[in-house]
């Protein structure tokens, strides 16, 4: 078991928010997703709008979370980013109201491959649960790509569930199908 834990994101981690994300998806979602828009994805447009994200969320729900892993040195492993459902946690045609305010969405969590199965992304999904509950969130959905077997069996093997609701994304003529998945939000910390 790897020495780690779950901090707030601070504005000088939104670099290295950046690349992690980067590093993650070019590896992660290299079948998923054109290679060229991976290519080009710019880590100092990312690390600027992580920095936006951190330093001026758009409610107090709004959250990034990192995960470091303690060694010799401390390192930024992980990240997950979640708030108040909105537009983006609806699928195509869903009404505004469906989700309601009860429901909090993840809109990232993502663990830098080499530092998978170490225990950081738990560590950062009971995190964000604690500050779901403190926020009164009831339940929590993430989109997860079709073609992300680890992302989906993750959060199944943690209780998530999908939820009937489908989408495709369009990336550059190419459309990349997601399901989404809910979770019920304990009202008590898990013992343990």
């Amino acid at each position: 078991m790897a020495l780690g834990y779950v901090r707030p994101a601070r504005p000088e981690d939104a670099g290295e928010i950046a690349r992690i994300q980067l590093a993650t998806w070019r590896v992660a979602y290299r079948r998923i997703l054109p290679r060229h828009v991976l290519d080009n994805l710019d880590e100092g447009y990312l690390a600027r709008q992580w920095t936006a994200a951190v330093q001026e969320p758009p409610s107090p729900a709004h959250r990034v979370l990192v995960a470091v892993e303690q060694a010799e040195s401390s390192y930024l492993v992980g990240f997950t980013a979640s708030g108040p459902a909105d537009a983006e946690a609806l699928a195509p045609e869903e009404p505004a109201e469906s989700l309601g305010a009860e429901v909090a969405a993840v809109t990232d969590l993502l663990v830098e491959p080499r530092w998978g199965r170490r225990g950081h992304g738990s560590r950062l999904l009971a995190a964000a649960v604690d500050h779901w509950r403190t926020d009164g969130f009831t339940r929590a959905v993430a989109w997860a790509f079709d073609g992300d077997a680890a992302t989906r069996k993750f959060l199944t093997g943690t209780g998530w569930e999908p939820d009937g609701a489908a989408r495709a994304l369009d990336v550059d003529d190419m459309l990349v199908p997601q399901l989404r998945l809910h979770v019920a939000v304990p009202t008590e910390p898990a013992q343990g």
